[in-house]
């Protein structure tokens, strides 16, 4: 029997909405293999979300926060496929929490599909010299270091992708599997598909005093 790891269950969970113990146990019977876990799940009627996700999503939301007075805001657009479900408050207080969370955690992409190879490799890149250099890893070979960055990336996409990330209302779960929750009790596809978050100067060059120079003059000038 393949073992199955803890990541695995997640990204089983995030395709279907199945529990975390049925997940589990269809991996277990598929012998790791996520595709057949799948089809398991549907034939026992627990894949919540799987027949959803093939489904188009063009109803939805627009929905907005702002934070801090005024300094933060963020728009952000949530799909779902009917407008009798976009209306509901269950779904717009999903997207008010969504744009809450790209507020205070600051999310660069929606979803992994999104991170060109560019990043990824440069990511990569930084991660293995990173890796280099400490000096615990000196004597570790290529294959192992690789291994290292690998595990970095993915703390990469927690940090930047928005689906990855730890929802700040309950850091349990990512943002992704809000959505699968949310799949479930709907029955409807639930997609992000964009959004733009905005803080107060951000790209303005701001002037910069010379703090020993001002104290001088305010000194001389006391005199």
């Amino acid at each position: 029997m393949a073992e199955v790891t803890a990541a695995a269950v997640k990204s089983l969970r995030e395709k279907t909405g199945a529990g975390m113990m049925e997940c589990r146990n269809a991996l277990q019977e598929a012998n790791g293999n996520e595709e057949q876990a799948i089809e398991v799940l549907r034939k026992r009627g627990q894949a919540k979300g799987a027949k959803a996700a093939s489904r188009i999503a063009a109803e939805g939301v627009v929905g907005s926060y702002i934070h801090m007075g005024g300094k933060v805001g963020v728009m952000v657009e949530v799909n779902c496929e009917t407008d009798f479900v976009g209306r509901t408050p269950e779904f717009q207080q999903l997207v008010k929490d969504i744009a809450m969370h790209i507020a205070a955690a600051e999310p660069r992409f929606v979803s992994r599909e999104e991170v060109s190879a560019d990043v990824v490799d440069k990511e990569k890149e930084i991660a293995i010299a990173q890796a280099k250099n400490e000096p615990k890893n000196a004597n570790k070979p290529e294959n192992v270091l690789e291994k290292i960055a690998e595990g970095r990336i993915n703390k990469f996409y927690e940090e930047a992708v928005l689906l990855d990330q730890p929802f700040v209302k309950d850091p349990a779960k990512t943002v992704g599997e809000l959505l699968t929750e949310n799949i479930a009790r709907t029955g409807e596809r639930i997609t992000v598909r964009r959004f733009t978050r905005y803080k107060m100067g951000e790209g303005i060059a701001r002037r910069e005093d010379d703090f020993n120079s001002e104290v001088a003059a305010l000194a001389g000038g006391g005199q």
